[in-house]
């Protein structure tokens, strides 16, 4: 097997390029032309966009019919949302005690089989996580990106978000729980665990991974402590911090943010070449530090 690329075999803007089509600010065809200005002897832009694509079953870390855990779907009400969520509920096999929970919010795509791969890493990490699929309503995580990213944007946010609010109450009053609840997010699950530290009170911790931030109103509303991990390469989400920051401390909101070197926009995500191991490593053990700091009390 050959080595698996890293950012640093990219062109710089061949990343930006990226990052747009990734995020529906550029279409697969417009990454390909411009792209191509990049492209070397046999590198077509299509093979570009495939080895910057996702690559789930190198990046498997726990597999879902591992002993250590227990693993299945399950659906719940949200009256206020699209009427039922169904989701990804993963525990340790054998817990001792009632356990702290974590709410799981997944990228632009869904829940596909690397944010499923981070619920099971929390439940090793002797959590209870729920891993909602926002594109439920739309027939689920299709199994393809593309299809996935397409899908996103015909979601109503409006119903979406009160998805992630009825997934956090049930998370609550989940019997094998402790009835304390956390949020962890990447990219647009970053956003939406921003917007979920303004919206519940009680709200145990927040760790929003590069996500876009709240309004200064809304982040005035926080209650519950927060550790913001940032990508050093990452101007689009960036852009968002300084006056985010300030309204934090003009709330005087319980905040902690990392901002890693060398890094891009995805760097936790091992299943493309924008995953930085040192810095995803460090951000993990400070998230699951925190979490075990503020949900098990």
């Amino acid at each position: 097997m050959p080595p698996r690329k890293t950012a640093q075999d990219f062109a710089p803007e061949v990343l930006k390029l990226f990052d747009q089509y990734v995020h529906g600010l550029l279409s697969r065809r417009g990454f390909l032309t411009s792209a191509s200005k990049y492209a070397v002897g046999a590198v077509t832009a299509e093979v570009l966009l495939a080895e910057l694509s996702p690559n789930f079953a190198q990046a498997q870390q726990i597999q879902g019919n591992d002993p250590r855990i227990s693993a299945r779907y399950v659906e719940i009400p949200s009256p206020q949302g699209y009427g039922t969520v169904r989701g990804y509920l993963v525990q340790p096999a054998a817990p001792k005690g009632k356990l702290p929970t974590v709410l799981v919010v997944h990228e632009n795509r869904g829940l596909n089989p690397h944010i499923e791969d981070i619920a099971r890493r929390l439940a090793l990490d002797n959590f209870i996580a729920f891993a909602p699929d926002a594109l439920y309503p739309l027939g689920g995580y299709p199994g393809d990106e593309d299809k996935a990213r397409e899908l996103f944007p015909k979601l109503d946010q409006t119903k979406t978000r009160a998805d992630f609010l009825a997934a956090a109450a049930y998370l609550r009053v989940l019997s094998q729980g402790n009835g304390k609840v956390g949020a962890v997010g990447f990219c647009y699950g970053g956003g939406v665990s921003n917007f979920l530290a303004t919206q519940i009170p009680d709200l145990g911790a927040a760790v929003p991974f590069y996500g876009n931030q709240p309004a200064a109103a809304d982040a005035a509303r926080i209650k519950a402590p927060l550790l913001l991990q940032y990508a050093a390469n990452d101007e689009r989400i960036n852009a968002g911090w300084p006056a985010y920051e300030a309204a934090l401390k003009a709330a005087g909101v319980r905040y902690e943010a990392h901002v890693y070197p060398g890094t891009q926009h995805g760097f936790n995500n091992d299943t493309t070449p924008r995953y930085d191991e040192a810095a995803a490593k460090l951000a993990w053990q400070r998230t699951v530090a925190f979490f075990n700091t503020h949900l098990r009390a």
